[in-house]
């Protein structure tokens, strides 16, 4: 249904319920934007903005993926961190912590549901997306629910770590008591071996070309920057529209092949990074600064696995023995259905009891850094009374979220790109106003040096007279003085003559170019009509 919201109607009421705002143009409220329903859901695209034209087909095809949803996407979490908050310890009720501002903003839009760090399986039908974040320790058990679900179709947004300021922070422990801090180091040992992705334990990125720099001036090797060159996929959804992200001590992922299935890294480091110890990193140690020698190796940073995988674990789930053989009977069994009976028996047990091929697709985003999302470097916050209010002080909740929306709305948008440009330059008329300005353009780069020296000898004679005694120039003085003036005069008058002429020419190029438009494709048009009428003409009269 189209509609022309006039002010004061109810097509203008329609709108704004649907939360199409009108945007003022020349004092006219321009309405322009799209509303998709279905049942009693609607999705808005509140302006159609030409400027990005590249993301709407993306945005429409979002929209109806949205509004055809049959429930709310339900995101899985897996975390070795307390991102969803810890209940008091203690009789004191001390030691409580608050849910994580990216977790409360998850809530917002999702279904989250806490499968702890050893669920028995996970099933691909009812968790959209399985968000594994700083799996410390994890058990073969819980890798393998992993790659079962992966298998079925699944999408696992992993964040992983080799030191995570984070766990640090948040879990600091106490020997005396006898608590245990937080891990720091976080992988997925065996998936990720089978994924054909390698990541160094205990050794962080640096990076000389975006390293950061902390307050008080110290350059922080490790704490990097990434702005959009080092965003390779520029028409990836979920990087195009960042100025930058900041990673924390990342961890630096290669490829180590073997996994067979496509991987499209989305954020790298520079060609001028390497790996460094954790230790010194985390305490900014100044003498890295020196001491750093890049390997000339774009490191991922984050990276896209997408295909159809193969298992993890070809033996079966780790722990169960595998079944043992029966002893064939002694006594066989009379009859062709007892017969067909065992058979099928047979089959059933013979079948393994997991999959070791992929029945569908699987997505797989690895980010190798968990403090990127962590409140204290990725937001702003300040409370007014019970009121909480955060700001983005970088990209790195955007990139989340453009990650989880896009694997969540439909399993069709993850691998989206946005469409290129429509911009279809006049490469015919760019070449014809090339040409033009090299052949003016050298003449008047000749004049305007004529131009340049008359000044700069005129300045040299009026310096020689404030540094004399002479209160008056002599007359061959004043004569070069009129000459040069009358030089630089007329080379600026052929300056000006000359882009005239480059104007003219342009001009002529672009004229003769509507001129062709106008009346050479309508002509020709007409004879290919008049041909065509004159052949059709004479097949009849032979006829």
């Amino acid at each position: 249904e189209k509609l022309d919201p006039e002010p004061d109607t109810d097509e203008e009421d329609s709108a704004n319920l649907d939360g199409i705002a009108g945007q003022s143009i020349n004092n006219d409220n321009i309405y322009f934007g799209l509303a998709v329903s279905c049942l009693d859901r609607t999705s808005t695209i509140p302006f159609l903005d030409p400027n990005d034209e590249t993301m709407l087909e993306y945005g429409i095809s979002k929209a109806i993926a949205e509004v055809s949803a049959t429930r709310k996407p339900t995101i899985g979490l897996m975390s070795g961190l307390p991102i969803s908050g810890s209940p008091p310890m203690g009789p004191m009720g001390q030691g409580s912590a608050q849910p994580w501002i990216i977790y409360n903003q998850l809530q917002q839009s999702y279904d989250v549901e806490d499968l702890t760090m050893n669920p028995e399986s996970i099933d691909p039908e009812k968790y959209n997306v399985v968000l594994v974040f700083h799996p410390a320790n994890i058990t073969p058990e819980a890798e393998f629910a992993l790659d079962q679900y992966l298998l079925q179709g699944g999408t696992i947004l992993a964040c992983v770590d080799p030191f995570s300021v984070a766990a640090q922070m948040t879990g600091p422990g106490n020997p005396m008591m006898g608590q245990q801090g937080n891990p720091t180091t976080s992988n997925l040992p065996t998936l990720m071996k089978s994924w054909g992705i390698g990541m160094e334990a205990n050794q962080v990125v640096g990076d000389g070309e975006f390293q950061t720099n902390m307050q008080g001036g110290r350059a922080a090797l490790s704490v990097l920057t990434v702005p959009q060159s080092g965003m390779p996929q520029e028409d990836a959804i979920a990087t195009r529209d960042l100025t930058s992200v900041t990673l924390f001590l990342p961890g630096g992922m290669t490829k180590t092949g073997g996994a067979g299935v496509t991987i499209d890294p989305l954020v790298q480091s520079s060609p001028k990074s390497g790996l460094i110890d954790s230790g010194p990193a985390s305490r900014l140690d100044p003498a890295l600064v020196t001491s750093f020698r890049p390997d000339d190796v774009r490191y991922d940073l984050v990276t896209h696995l997408h295909g159809s995988f193969k298992t993890a674990f070809p033996d079966g789930k780790p722990g169960e023995e595998a079944p043992e053989e029966e002893q064939p009977e002694e006594e066989s069994k009379e009859g062709e259905e007892g017969d067909s009976e065992e058979s099928e028996e047979g089959e059933e047990e013979s079948r393994p009891s997991h999959l070791t091929e992929a029945t569908a697709p699987g997505n797989v985003f690895l980010i190798s850094d968990v403090d990127a999302f962590f409140d204290r470097f990725a937001y702003s916050a300040q409370r007014l009374g019970n009121i909480q209010i955060v700001n983005p002080i970088n990209g790195n909740s955007s990139l989340f979220f453009n990650l989880i929306d896009q694997a969540a709305a439909s399993t069709y948008l993850i691998g989206s790109r946005s469409r290129a440009a429509t911009s279809r330059p006049f490469t015919v008329f760019q070449k014809l106003e090339a040409d033009a300005n090299e052949k003016v353009g050298k003449k008047i780069t000749e004049y305007e040096e004529q131009a340049r020296q008359a000044q700069q000898r005129l300045q040299e004679l009026q310096a020689q007279k404030s540094q004399g005694n002479e209160l008056f120039l002599s007359p061959e003085q004043e004569a070069e003085i009129r000459k040069l003036r009358k030089q630089e005069v007329d080379a600026r008058k052929q300056i000006r003559e000359l882009q005239k002429e480059l104007r003219r020419d342009k001009d002529r190029i672009a004229g003769n170019i509507i001129l062709f438009n106008i009346i050479g494709i309508p002509a020709v048009v007409i004879l290919v009509g008049i041909g065509l009428f004159t052949a059709r003409r004479a097949k009849t009269r032979a006829r």
